[in-house]
């Protein structure tokens, strides 16, 4: 290691070298050299090794900044300086300023997005999805007002503001808008430069390019390339680890410990470099010592993979290369100043060398790009994009180049393993999106053809038929199927922009293409095919995955390839002979060994072959058949079928093979939902599930239906129908002779079966005649077709916006068309603080709804079929759920409609109607009729809709209300379809059908009227019509209203006999009743005298509650029912212990510093409280009561569930059981404590007497000293003085006798050590002075934190407090008061002299904080609750707490004003007032001057007695309001009437609440005397003049209100705040998870490595940690680029929350999936807030994590 000692040396002798070096003379040399490129590799063989890579790159991360800024400067001053003073000739800064100058800005933006950035998109005028702005462009275009999308980058791409291809209307925003277009298209930009300079700048561009294209391609370890050679070569080497996707973090943390012998900290370190920057250097020395760790990371990594890649290269080889990137980032910048120099690069960058073909050093670059590293890919992309990109002229020839070498390109990506996004393939979408570019490479490259030939050649694996073939997938292959699909990408990019006008050479090649296209569809169809198990469960689930992940990824390039075709007559004409041609070749090679069969039925026979679905193999993948059936759509859509018919082979068709396998892929289906199949297991019933979901329907099941329509309508219907009854395998059931008679059939699956496939195929009837909105079956615009989709999803249920845009198919381009149509069919209802917004159908769009819509599955059916007939019942109507009409068919399909009159249909319809009248067994069912029904109705709709669009004249084809009144033939000679439909009208097994069949006898009558009168008006058959139904319906009206009626009666005569029977049951158990009445009035009338107004006398008395007129509520009985055994129990201080289950946690929410440390658990002295509250302990409850024993019992037993849950698994649960949490056994609340219950306290005895102030203040003072001197006699100090005398009756060594019995001192013990635990955050310790401190703490935080929640919600004080806080509040302070009896009365004498001393100062107590240091209530809550300890010494009897509980008050109230005073600042508020002011505003400035005397200037002086006053009522009213809440907890008293209400009269009320004058400055003034001095005392103590002076934090009140940070009304600027900040720890780099604290402002790097800190032992992430610094442990983040808030607590605790910010349709999108702009809904952050100041964080994690138990598994510590 001497030699890198040596080196670290070298710079300081190089200093001397560094400084002489001039940049200028440098270039003078190198300008008139001969030879420059070897002038500029001598000077960098020089000095590159001596300025990078001098040395191990170990030690802390500062010192390696201070490297890298070395770095910076040195390569600045020596390499590239003396380059730019080559180029211009003149001092670079000047220089590269003037050049900029005379450049014409370019019209193209460029800027290239950081990970995380904001990106936009116009979804009204962007060519396709990929065009995207930056936020600057984007705020400066018109598309900010349009529909535009928002989603974050992930690095890489640019803006395409400029760019008039990517655009519809409104390329440029105000900053790219060109000035003179025409002159900028025509001029080279580089005849706009000196020659001279042209010159120097290609031969400078060639040299510098070629040097980093040699060094980044350059694959020896230990040599350079000619020239670069250093002058003396030196044993250092490095060991290079580089990055690869298979190796874990955790594996090269573990491994590269063992290697180098590192620390953990260090081997993050190294990892999290290799991920971002793709190679990083673990050691430095010479070759055997690099060598040697080589070969231990190979070792210790290659066992279940390839090993890392390793590599021990030559310092001065890796120093090279370090150049070789800044000079490729300085090429970067140089060009950004001219575009005349981005041209010369393009030249040198595409420029041929003497090799010929792929020579040029661009290509050098490509074709070696997954040999270099991801920092090197990314530098030199970056170069790409800023200069061929950027440049019109050249971005072709790269196209050309790019698209010349893309087979070699992708086999080397799939090849290497890292993300396409660190791939040169990536470029492609900046490519390929360019629709002029694509048709050029399509012509010129036949690039269409090549992308789909490489993926094809990609997917090797195929059965004897050369169909793919998934199955047998190795893992290795699956990794190549998932980064081959990037092609498909690709052709979609090809595809995305039809074009408009279409060139000879566009059409051949595209026609090329369609065939390498049908190839790949070929190799598809049939693949994957299953046979039926019969017998025994499959045993392998077969691979179905990687088949249907193909089909998807090529929905929409199939879809767009039909689009191609569809805009050119002969492109579609070939591409249709071409697809039919190669559908009968697939259709050949089909198994010729079935064998024909001819059937016949209903006087019809038909030719087919056998085939059994259930028998035989079938496929789900039907492309080829598909696509055909696309274009047949098209040719009916474009007219070409009726316009060129001699030029289509229309008459090749074979109608009955077209249908085979659409109709074989149904019947599966429909065997599939019968349950024949159930042994095929899962897979089946997967791809049976995608074939209809709305990914792949449109260009699966959707096509099918269609080719079945194509089929049907070139068919006999009777044909058709025949084969589709066949291949049901119904068609012995029909044919029989005596069909109607119904078969028998022993077995009854085989029953069941047949009866759900004559509904399936029904229901597939009504689809093929009915399924007519699309474009070219039927007369229609594809606005129709999504309008009925957004109809039939409406019908189910309201939905919200992005259900829906779920529910329908989107197109290459993302969009579903909802945004156009949704507004005319729905209306939308925003929604409330939860929830999200929802579209209801309008009422008049309801007659189109369809029960046997196509896209319904069947849950889907049934709901929608009950929500139709609720909505029907409730607007009176009758609940039948006739078929909509359907829109007219197209000229290619009109032969349909005789599907529906056919003879077959008819026989099938008689049938099934013959079994409903006799229904016998189970051989029928209703969804059967139901669906025969549906069938009839549309006939008569089609005849209706025939006779009404004729002309008198012309004979009606269609004539199907006379077949239906034909009778049966002979030898089935039952009656005919209506008269059977007569018969069924009243059956009263079919009651929920007898509307609709009472709409089908109206039609038919409606319609032979029409008949009749065909010859006269039109007009009159409708009113004719109108007038039968019209009979018709009254007739229903009152055969509904005698139902009704009978059914009242029966109702009123069960009621009249339940009554009968109970009282029959009160006369038999008399005396029971009795006794419950009596007991239940009594309780009431308790309860009414409870909450009824206090009674006259108390209120003319008005209501105090503190001091000796307080006066108690009526002494009352507190009765509680435990919630685990249901007894009830008394609270009594001798009784059986109840508890409270309560949760304490600690608290920053009152903050005003979030910058203080939190306090050291062992030494902190809590009887202090500083105003700034920084932290405090809270205490909630869910208010629910348990005994004490039955709570013991139930934390035991979660206690031992929790011990035998931990052997099973190793998770953690929603709450910790070792730091005694528990979930409320009612509630299911967190908890992690219980408060005993204890009761109220007693009225004071009148017959006390109450001392004044200066009286009691005296005696106290004696008391003290008495009791100093008992507690310096203890401690064996005697050395003092004469004892002090203590007052008359006053025992110090006397033990008062403790009230409560043993449970309830025990559960007394348990809280204290629960709050002691939480709030210090040690080990139980019931011997530690503080415990009683830190209840008292939590009771005065917990109201101050209710106080300020009371007041920013404007609530009255009292009364508006929800029952379980009122509950906590009260026990809390009860139990605060007694908790005198969990520690030695000697300590809580000691905290009270300590206190009292704080007020009344006392020489034998040292370090008492000054005034400005204590928060005065909880300075007045400790010494009320602490004086206790102190009046029970006093044995007279003759003084209650009482006097001394006011006068504390009053002491504290004055100290309150003084404190107020201190800290006012009155500068801001200036009204005039008149100088004599009240008395208050008198007394106000009395006490200011008086403080003022005794701090001189410190203090401002103030004329304005108004505005003094004024500060003092704002300041101290919080402390009056938290007194008034603690006074009424602890002393039961009742609040005044003025109190339970929010309004005027509350300062009045209050003050006499707490007996104080309402004129506070009284108190001062009434013991002017006595206060003057205390007053002086306070005031100068030291510390109030230096922290006035602006030494401390000055705590101003009264204390604004904590709030959550203000957020950005729009999200996007949330966005790009967060993309640009980089993580604190590895330089400079991007932060993957940017995540927002909500309760300070901080931006952290969630979720990584590099921010991971220590905390108790144990690794966290960047947010656990903020939360302990910032939130005592809890915290609320926004985690910005996934749109989400997270809530964590502690280490294990956290939970996901609804974020506050929504889209125009109400809803939030966590992730940023659906990319609408999202602003801020201020109610729901409001509700966030809400939440973080009740405390009620921690609970709302409890209750997710309860709720969801994927979220108790992830590691919150982490984040």
């Amino acid at each position: 290691m001497a030699a890198a000692q040596s080196d670290r040396d070298l710079p300081s002798t190089l200093c001397s070298e560094f400084l002489n070096f001039s940049a200028k003379d440098t270039a003078s040399r190198w300008l008139v050299a001969p030879d420059l490129q070897q002038e500029l590799y001598r000077h960098l063989a020089l000095y590159v090794p001596r300025i990078f890579c001098l040395g191990p790159s170990r030690g802390s991360s500062r010192e390696e900044q201070r490297e890298e800024q070395r770095e910076e400067l040195a390569c600045q001053l020596l390499l590239l300086a003396p380059l730019e003073w080559l180029l211009l000739e003149e001092d670079p800064a000047a220089g590269l300023a003037l050049l900029q100058e005379k450049n014409l800005p370019s019209p193209l933006c460029g800027h290239v997005f950081k990970v995380g950035e904001p990106t936009y998109s116009c979804r009204e005028c962007a060519a396709d999805p990929t065009c995207v702005l930056c936020m600057q462009c984007f705020l400066g275009s018109v598309h900010k007002e349009h529909r535009y999308r928002m989603t974050t980058s992930g690095g890489g791409g640019f803006c395409d503001c400029g760019d008039t291809e990517a655009w519809k209307k409104g390329p440029y925003c105000h900053k790219h808008t060109p000035t003179d277009i025409s002159r900028q298209s025509q001029e080279d930009p580089v005849a706009l430069l000196p020659a001279d300079m042209v010159a120097r700048g290609y031969s400078i561009f060639s040299i510098i390019l070629k040097y980093a294209v040699d060094m980044l391609t350059w694959e020896q370890e230990d040599q350079l390339p000619e020239g670069l050679a250093p002058p003396e070569r030196e044993d250092t080497y490095y060991c290079m680890l580089f990055n690869d996707e298979v190796h874990t973090y955790e594996q090269v943390i573990y491994t590269l410990q063992k290697a180098v012998n590192c620390s953990q900290k260090e081997a993050v370190s190294f990892a999290t470099t290799v991920d971002r920057d793709g190679r990083k250097s673990v050691r430095y020395g010479d070759f055997q010592f690099c060598e040697q760790a080589k070969s231990v990371i190979v070792r210790n990594t290659s066992r279940q993979s390839k090993p890392l890649r390793v590599q021990v290269m030559h310092s001065s080889v890796v120093a090279h290369q370090c150049f070789a990137l800044k000079a490729l980032s300085w090429l970067g910048q140089v060009i950004q100043y001219s575009d005349g120099l981005r041209r010369l690069l393009c030249q040198v960058g595409l420029q041929r060398g003497p090799e010929g073909e792929n020579s040029s050093l661009v290509d050098k670059l490509m074709l070696n790009d997954s040999k270099m590293w991801k920092g090197a890919r990314n530098i030199y992309h970056q170069l790409l994009m800023n200069s061929l990109l950027m440049d019109l002229k050249y971005k072709k020839i790269f196209a050309i180049q790019f698209a010349k070498n893309y087979e070699r390109l992708q086999c080397d990506y799939v090849r290497d393993d890292h993300d396409r996004e660190f791939s040169i393939t990536d470029l492609s979408v900046q490519i390929f999106t360019v629709p002029s570019l694509a048709r050029m490479l399509m012509v010129e490259e036949n690039l269409m053809t090549t992308i789909i030939r490489t993926f094809v050649d990609h997917l090797r694996h195929r059965d004897l038929q050369g169909r793919f073939q998934f199955d047998r997938y190795t893992a290795q292959q699956a990794f190549k199927f998932g980064r081959v699909q990037s092609l498909i990408g690709d052709l979609k990019y090809v595809l995305i922009s039809r074009p408009t006008e279409w060139s000879d050479q566009l059409r051949q090649k595209f026609l090329e293409g369609f065939d390498a296209f049908l190839e790949l569809l070929k190799c598809m169809q049939g693949m994957d095919p299953v046979v039926r198990q019969v017998g025994q469960h499959i045993e392998m689930e077969p691979e179905w995955e990687a088949a249907f992940t193909l089909q998807m990824k090529l929905t929409h390039i199939i879809s767009m390839i039909q689009e191609w075709c569809s805009t050119d007559e002969h492109v579609l004409i070939e591409a249709y002979k071409k697809c039919l041609s190669v559908l009968s070749h697939c259709q050949s090679s089909l198994p010729d060994g079935e064998q024909p069969i001819s059937l016949s039925l209903a006087g019809h026979c038909v030719e087919t072959f056998r085939y059994h679905v259930s028998q035989d193999k079938v496929s789900i993948h039907l492309p080829v058949c598909r696509l055909l059936a696309g274009l047949h759509v098209l040719l009916s859509r474009t007219e070409v079928a009726s316009r060129f018919p001699e030029r289509l082979p229309l008459g090749e068709l074979s109608p009955p093979l077209l249908i085979e396998l659409p109709l074989r892929c149904l019947v599966l289906c429909a065997q599939v939902h019968a349950g024949m199949w159930r042994r095929n297991g899962f897979s089946l019933i997967n791809q049976i599930y995608y074939y209809h979901n709305v990914k792949c329907r449109v260009e699966m099941f959707d096509k099918d239906i269609i080719m079945l329509q194509a089929g049907a309508s070139m068919m006999d219907p009777n044909h058709f129908l025949m084969i589709v009854l066949s291949r049901f395998e119904l068609f012995h059931i029909f044919s029989s002779a005596d069909c109607r008679k119904r078969y028998r059939e022993a077995n009854k699956d085989v029953v069941q079966q047949n009866n759900t496939l004559i509904e399936e195929m029904l229901h597939l009837i009504i689809m093929v005649v009915c399924e007519r909105y699309v474009p070219g079956v039927g007369q229609v615009e594809p606005f129709d077709e999504v309008r009925r989709e957004i109809i039939h999803q409406l019908s189910i249920r309201p939905m919200a916006h992005s259900e829906l845009v779920k529910a329908l198919p989107e197109n290459g381009n993302k969009e579903t068309g909802l945004e156009k149509v949704i507004d005319s069919v729905a209306s939308f209802k925003k929604p409330g603080v939860t929830g999200r917004g929802l579209y209801e159908l309008r009422p008049e769009w309801n007659k189109y709804f369809n029960l046997y819509f196509h896209h319904y599955s069947r849950a889907d059916q049934s709901k929608a079929e009950e929500a139709q007939r609720k909505l029907r019942r409730q607007n009176g109507e009758d609940t039948a759920l006739p078929p909509p009409l359907p829109p007219p068919l197209c000229p290619l399909f009109g032969s349909l409609v005789n599907l529906l009159q056919c003879d077959v249909l008819l026989a099938v319809e008689g049938a099934v109607l013959q079994w409903a009248v006799e229904p016998s067994g189970g051989c029928w069912t209703e969804s059967m009729l139901q669906r025969v029904l549906h069938l009839v109705g549309m006939a008569l709709l089609e005849e209706q809709q025939q006779l009404e669009n004729s002309n008198g004249d012309d004979d009606v084809t269609f004539n199907y209300t006379c077949k239906i009144t034909r009778p049966g033939e002979a030898p089935s000679t039952s009656g005919s379809v209506l008269a059977l439909l007569e018969s069924l009208q009243n059956a009263p097994h079919l009651e929920v059908h007898k509307d609709m069949i009472t709409w089908i006898l109206k039609m038919v009558a409606n319609i032979k009227t029409m008949r009749e009168r065909t010859s006269s008006t039109s007009t009159v058959t409708v009113s004719q019509g109108q007038g039968l139904e019209e009979t018709v319906r009254d007739k229903d009206k009152a055969e509904r209203k005698r139902k009704a009626e009978m059914a009242r009666l029966r109702r009123e005569k069960i009621m009249a006999q339940m009554s009968e029977m109970q009282k029959h049951f009160i006369n038999e158990n008399k005396e029971l009743f009795q006794q419950s009445l009596e007991e239940l009035e009594a309780s009431t009338s308790a309860a009414a005298a409870e909450n009824s107004p206090p009674s006259l006398e108390l209120s003319c008395l008005s209501q105090v509650s503190v001091g000796p007129r307080r006066v108690c509520g009526a002494e009352r009985r507190q009765l509680v029912t435990c919630i685990l055994c249901q007894e009830e129990q008394e609270v009594k201080g001798h009784g059986k212990a109840m508890v409270l289950a309560a949760f304490v946690q600690r608290s920053t929410v009152l903050s005003k510093n979030r910058h203080r440390s939190l306090p050291d658990p062992e030494s902190h002295d809590p009887v202090f409280m500083h105003p700034d509250l920084s932290l405090g302990i809270h205490t909630a409850s869910c208010g629910h009561i348990m005994h004490a024993t039955c709570w013991q019992r139930y934390f035991e037993a979660v206690q031992l569930k929790e011990q035998r849950r931990q052997q099973r698994l190793r998770g953690h649960t929603s709450y910790d059981v070792e730091n005694g949490e528990f979930l409320c056994p009612l509630c299911e609340c967190l908890s992690n404590t219980v408060i005993p219950l204890l009761p109220h306290s007693h009225s004071p005895h009148p017959s006390l007497d109450h001392p004044g102030l200066e009286s009691w203040l005296k005696t106290t003072s004696q008391q003290i000293a008495a009791l100093h001197s008992a507690h310096r006699k203890q401690a064996g100090d005697v050395t003092e003085g004469a004892e002090a005398a203590a007052p008359e009756g006053f025992r110090v060594d006397f033990t008062p006798q403790n009230p409560f019995s043993t449970s309830i001192n025990e559960m007394i013990t348990t809280f204290s050590m629960s709050t002691y635990k939480v709030g210090l955050k040690v080990n139980p310790n019931e011997q530690d002075q503080r415990v009683p401190v830190l209840i008292w703490s939590t009771c005065a935080y917990t109201i101050q934190s209710i106080e300020r929640l009371l007041m920013d919600e404007e609530k009255p004080l009292f009364g508006s407090l929800p029952c379980r806080q009122d509950d906590c509040l009260s026990s809390l302070a009860r139990f605060s008061a007694a908790c005198w009896t969990a520690a030695p009365l000697s300590i809580i004498h000691k905290h009270f002299t300590r206190l009292f001393s704080a007020l009344v100062p006392d020489p034998q107590v040292e370090n008492t904080p000054c005034i400005l240091d204590i928060d005065m209530f909880h300075l007045l809550v400790y010494s009320v609750l602490s004086y206790s300890s102190v009046s029970k010494l006093d044995q007279t009897g003759q003084t209650g707490v009482d006097s001394a509980h006011l006068h504390l008050l009053h002491l504290v109230t004055v100290a309150h004003l003084v404190q107020i005073l201190l800290t006012s600042t009155t500068e801001d508020v200036c009204m005039e007032q008149d100088n004599t002011g009240s008395e208050e505003e008198q007394l106000t400035c009395k006490l200011y001057s008086t403080i003022r005397q005794h701090l001189g200037s410190v203090l401002p002086e103030v004329t304005s007695g108004w505005q003094l006053f004024h500060c003092v009522k704002v300041g101290i009213l919080p402390f009056l309001r938290a007194a008034a809440l603690f006074f009424h907890y602890l002393n039961s008293t009742v609040p005044p009437a003025d109190l339970l209400v929010a309004g005027p009269g509350q300062w009045e009320a209050l003050c006499s609440y707490l007996s104080l004058p309402s004129n506070l400055l009284q108190l001062y003034q009434s013991h002017h005397t006595l206060l003057e001095p205390l007053i002086h005392r306070w005031c100068s103590h030291p510390s109030v003049r230096q922290t006035l002076q602006g030494s401390g934090v000055i705590i101003r009140f009264p204390r604004v209100s904590n709030r959550l940070i203000e957020l950005p009304e729009d999200y996007s600027i949330l966005i790009n705040q967060a993309s640009s900040f980089t993580c604190p720890r590895s330089g400079g780099d991007k932060s993957r998870a940017p995540t927002l604290c909500l309760v300070c402002g901080s931006m952290l790097c969630s979720q990584s490595y590099c921010c991971q800190t220590e905390v108790d032992g144990e690794d966290v992430g960047a947010c656990t940690a903020h939360t302990f610094t910032c939130g005592a442990g809890l915290g609320l983040f926004l985690r910005v680029r996934e749109s989400q808030v997270l809530f964590v607590a502690g280490k294990t605790k956290g939970c996901f929350y609804p974020p506050p910010y929504l889209d125009d349709y109400g809803e939030t999108d966590q992730g940023l999936k659906r990319g609408n702009p999202l602003h801020l809904c201020s109610e729901r952050y409001r509700k966030i807030e809400r939440l973080w100041r009740q405390h009620g964080v921690a609970e709302v994690i409890g209750h997710a994590q309860e709720a969801n138990q994927t979220l108790v598994a992830i590691d919150w510590q982490h984040l």
